[in-house]
Protein backbone atom coordinates (compact mmCIF):
# COMPACT_ATOMS: atom_id res chain seq x y z
CA UNK A 1 0.00 0.00 0.00
CA UNK A 2 1.52 3.40 -0.79
CA UNK A 3 0.04 6.97 0.22
CA UNK A 4 0.83 10.24 -2.30
CA UNK A 5 2.56 12.56 0.12
CA UNK A 6 2.23 16.65 -0.44
CA UNK A 7 4.44 17.14 -3.50
CA UNK A 8 3.28 14.35 -5.08
CA UNK A 9 5.78 11.44 -3.94
CA UNK A 10 4.99 8.15 -3.16
CA UNK A 11 5.41 6.52 0.14
CA UNK A 12 5.47 3.00 1.31
CA UNK A 13 2.50 2.28 3.73
CA UNK A 14 2.76 -1.74 3.69
CA UNK A 15 2.85 -5.15 2.26
CA UNK A 16 2.49 -8.41 2.58
CA UNK A 17 1.74 -11.93 1.31
CA UNK A 18 -1.91 -13.78 1.83
CA UNK A 19 -0.57 -17.08 2.71
CA UNK A 20 -3.66 -20.04 2.52
CA UNK A 21 -3.85 -23.08 4.28
CA UNK A 22 -4.24 -26.47 2.64
CA UNK A 23 -7.63 -26.86 3.36
CA UNK A 24 -10.44 -27.44 0.11
CA UNK A 25 -10.64 -24.67 -2.44
CA UNK A 26 -13.66 -23.53 -0.56
CA UNK A 27 -12.56 -22.97 2.60
CA UNK A 28 -9.42 -21.13 1.02
CA UNK A 29 -11.48 -18.77 -0.84
CA UNK A 30 -13.59 -18.22 2.28
CA UNK A 31 -9.97 -17.28 4.26
CA UNK A 32 -9.20 -15.03 1.18
CA UNK A 33 -12.32 -13.38 1.77
CA UNK A 34 -12.02 -12.98 5.24
CA UNK A 35 -9.05 -11.53 4.66
CA UNK A 36 -9.12 -9.32 1.87
CA UNK A 37 -12.10 -8.13 4.23
CA UNK A 38 -9.88 -7.18 7.07
CA UNK A 39 -7.40 -5.54 5.34
CA UNK A 40 -9.64 -3.51 3.25
CA UNK A 41 -11.06 -2.51 7.34
CA UNK A 42 -7.37 -2.28 8.47
CA UNK A 43 -6.28 0.28 6.09
CA UNK A 44 -9.13 2.24 3.95
CA UNK A 45 -8.08 2.22 0.80
CA UNK A 46 -9.46 4.59 -1.72
CA UNK A 47 -8.29 2.87 -4.78
CA UNK A 48 -7.45 -0.31 -5.80
CA UNK A 49 -5.38 -1.80 -8.87
CA UNK A 50 -5.44 -5.25 -9.93
CA UNK A 51 -2.93 -6.79 -13.03
CA UNK A 52 -4.85 -8.01 -15.17
CA UNK A 53 -5.34 -11.87 -16.48
CA UNK A 54 -2.73 -13.22 -19.08
CA UNK A 55 -3.75 -16.18 -20.43
CA UNK A 56 -2.02 -19.14 -19.08
CA UNK A 57 -1.53 -22.85 -20.93
CA UNK A 58 -2.28 -24.61 -17.90
CA UNK A 59 -6.00 -25.17 -17.39
CA UNK A 60 -5.93 -25.69 -13.79
CA UNK A 61 -3.89 -23.06 -12.68
CA UNK A 62 -5.99 -20.44 -14.73
CA UNK A 63 -8.87 -21.77 -13.38
CA UNK A 64 -7.66 -21.46 -9.93
CA UNK A 65 -6.56 -17.80 -10.32
CA UNK A 66 -9.93 -16.98 -11.86
CA UNK A 67 -11.59 -18.05 -8.74
CA UNK A 68 -9.26 -16.37 -6.11
CA UNK A 69 -9.98 -13.24 -8.73
CA UNK A 70 -13.41 -13.67 -8.15
CA UNK A 71 -13.04 -13.36 -4.87
CA UNK A 72 -11.23 -10.69 -4.90
CA UNK A 73 -13.21 -8.33 -7.28
CA UNK A 74 -16.43 -9.51 -4.75
CA UNK A 75 -14.56 -8.30 -1.68
CA UNK A 76 -13.60 -4.96 -3.87
CA UNK A 77 -16.85 -4.54 -5.27
CA UNK A 78 -18.17 -5.08 -1.92
CA UNK A 79 -15.83 -2.24 -0.12
CA UNK A 80 -17.15 -0.08 -2.90
CA UNK A 81 -13.76 0.31 -4.22
CA UNK A 82 -12.52 2.10 -7.66
CA UNK A 83 -11.11 -0.36 -9.50
CA UNK A 84 -7.99 -0.20 -12.41
CA UNK A 85 -6.37 -3.09 -14.37
CA UNK A 86 -3.53 -2.73 -15.91
CA UNK A 87 -1.68 -5.34 -18.29
CA UNK A 88 1.63 -6.94 -16.46
CA UNK A 89 3.55 -5.44 -19.18
CA UNK A 90 2.56 -1.72 -18.92
CA UNK A 91 3.47 -2.33 -15.17
CA UNK A 92 7.03 -3.74 -15.93
CA UNK A 93 7.26 -0.73 -18.81
CA UNK A 94 6.02 1.31 -15.73
CA UNK A 95 8.46 0.40 -13.19
CA UNK A 96 11.59 -0.63 -14.52
CA UNK A 97 11.26 1.09 -18.31
CA UNK A 98 10.98 -2.21 -20.14
CA UNK A 99 7.95 -4.61 -20.74
CA UNK A 100 9.87 -7.64 -20.74
CA UNK A 101 11.59 -6.84 -16.73
CA UNK A 102 12.17 -9.74 -14.48
CA UNK A 103 11.29 -10.09 -11.15
CA UNK A 104 14.76 -9.18 -9.13
CA UNK A 105 14.36 -6.22 -11.58
CA UNK A 106 10.94 -5.01 -10.46
CA UNK A 107 12.07 -5.71 -6.76
CA UNK A 108 14.92 -3.62 -7.25
CA UNK A 109 12.97 -0.69 -9.17
CA UNK A 110 10.41 -1.05 -6.20
CA UNK A 111 12.76 -0.42 -3.37
CA UNK A 112 14.66 2.19 -5.37
CA UNK A 113 11.61 4.19 -6.20
CA UNK A 114 9.94 4.20 -2.01
CA UNK A 115 13.19 4.09 -0.73
CA UNK A 116 12.55 0.83 1.12
CA UNK A 117 15.77 -0.32 3.18
CA UNK A 118 14.79 -3.88 3.03
CA UNK A 119 13.64 -5.99 -0.53
CA UNK A 120 10.26 -7.07 0.00
CA UNK A 121 9.39 -10.44 -1.42
CA UNK A 122 8.28 -10.90 -5.23
CA UNK A 123 5.21 -11.01 -4.56
CA UNK A 124 5.16 -7.80 -2.50
CA UNK A 125 7.05 -6.13 -5.22
CA UNK A 126 4.60 -7.05 -7.62
CA UNK A 127 2.18 -5.75 -6.24
CA UNK A 128 3.61 -2.51 -5.07
CA UNK A 129 4.79 -1.81 -8.88
CA UNK A 130 1.26 -2.41 -9.55
CA UNK A 131 0.32 0.40 -7.19
CA UNK A 132 3.42 2.37 -8.55
CA UNK A 133 2.35 1.92 -12.08
CA UNK A 134 -1.32 3.23 -11.27
CA UNK A 135 -0.09 6.15 -9.45
CA UNK A 136 1.92 6.99 -12.17
CA UNK A 137 -0.76 5.88 -15.11
CA UNK A 138 -3.96 7.28 -13.15
CA UNK A 139 -4.52 10.40 -14.78
CA UNK A 140 -3.80 9.64 -18.34
CA UNK A 141 -6.89 9.47 -20.49
CA UNK A 142 -5.94 6.26 -22.00
CA UNK A 143 -4.05 4.52 -19.31
CA UNK A 144 -5.97 1.15 -19.96
CA UNK A 145 -7.98 1.40 -16.91
CA UNK A 146 -11.11 -0.62 -15.91
CA UNK A 147 -12.27 2.10 -13.48
CA UNK A 148 -9.83 4.99 -11.43
CA UNK A 149 -7.79 2.91 -8.63
CA UNK A 150 -5.12 2.29 -7.05
CA UNK A 151 -3.87 -0.65 -4.81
Amino acid sequence: MLERQAGGRLSYVDSGCIRLGKADMAARLAELDSALAQLIAQWRPQEVSLERVFVMRNVDSALKLGQARGVILCAIGRAALPLAEYAPRLVKQTVTGTGAATKEQIQHMVCQLLNLNGTPAADAADALALAICHAHQRNRPAAGQAGGGWG
